[in-house]
């Protein structure tokens, strides 16, 4: 397997390794391991992508989330994020698939408004638009390491709660529907995630993120815009281009990161896994019982 860095500090590309090879492979899954340890996001190119394949890969990382769909309640691995609607035609952008793709091109980190957030993501293209589209990934491991070290050390004493109604509202009201607000309560989780295999500590925040547990709400909102800017400032981005047969995995424990626009008449269909943090990951650490969700 080669190594081929990408980003500033972070992403890079893997060569001469496959996600059939992950699956199949212990060997092959140590080395991706570590390589996902250190750089944060994965990009793998030309691969041979089914949902059986990437399921395969995805499940060697770590127990994979359920999401509902339907009226029956059945669960799914897989996340579709489309602009097509069951016929197969691009929706208009006043949709409510067009209006939650606009809400996924905010600075995020994918599920920390669930009751158990996410290790990885891994997102494969299937359809993708002539132009833009792409995803931008920035390090919150990094951007924690820029910071002042009496502002990192507040930090790691710090608690912040997230919210998926939060963030859609930003998009549009009543985005989230009452089943969802019913369903994905706020969370609380530490404002910084270390990695327990190196060490390394991260900001973990999001669009999602709306305030500070003990803090004033304007205090709070006030830090994590300075937070979110310092972090997202011009220059320190990764941004993958899609083409047929890329996936991309990334470590939502030490990075943030937005999709871009594409023209709305265009349409674009990704596939995504997302595993959920587990101990070995260093999810108990993260856990607080906050005195009371913020207003």
């Amino acid at each position: 397997m080669q190594i081929v860095p990408l980003g500033p500090g972070f992403a890079v590309e893997l060569l001469g390794v496959t996600l059939a090879d992950v699956a199949a492979n212990d060997a092959a899954y140590k080395e991706v391991r570590a390589a996902f340890e250190e750089h944060s996001v994965l990009v793998f190119r030309g691969q041979d992508v089914t949902d059986e394949t990437q399921l395969a890969f995805s499940r060697r990382f770590g127990p994979l989330e359920v999401t509902k769909v339907g009226s029956e309640g059945f669960g799914t691995n897989l996340v579709i994020l489309k602009t097509l609607d069951d016929n197969g035609n691009v929706v208009p952008e006043d949709h409510r698939l067009a209006l939650r793709n606009k809400a996924n091109q905010l600075w995020h980190t994918d599920s920390p408004f669930k009751r158990v957030p996410a290790l990885a993501s891994v997102l494969s293209s299937r359809i993708i638009p002539g132009r833009g589209g792409e995803t931008e990934f920035i390090s919150t491991r990094l951007a924690f390491e820029r910071l002042e070290p009496s502002l990192q050390q507040r930090l790691r004493q710090a608690f912040a709660w997230h919210d998926y109604a939060y963030s859609r509202g930003k998009i549009a009201p009543g985005l989230a529907t009452p089943e969802e607000r019913a369903a994905l309560p706020p969370q609380c989780w530490r404002l910084i995630w270390r990695n327990p295999t190196n060490g390394r500590e991260a900001l973990y925040l999001a669009s999602h993120t709306y305030a500070i547990e003990g803090m004033a709400p304007k205090q709070a909102q006030k830090l994590l815009a300075e937070l979110m800017a310092a972090a997202t400032a011009s220059g320190r981005s990764y941004q993958h281009g899609w083409n047929k047969g890329d996936v991309v995995m990334w470590d939502n424990r030490a990075t943030m990161h937005r999709g871009r626009p594409w023209p709305a008449d265009e349409p674009r269909y990704m596939v995504r896994t997302t595993i959920s943090a587990t101990a070995v990951d260093g999810l108990e650490s993260m856990r607080a019982p906050p005195r009371q969700a913020a207003e």
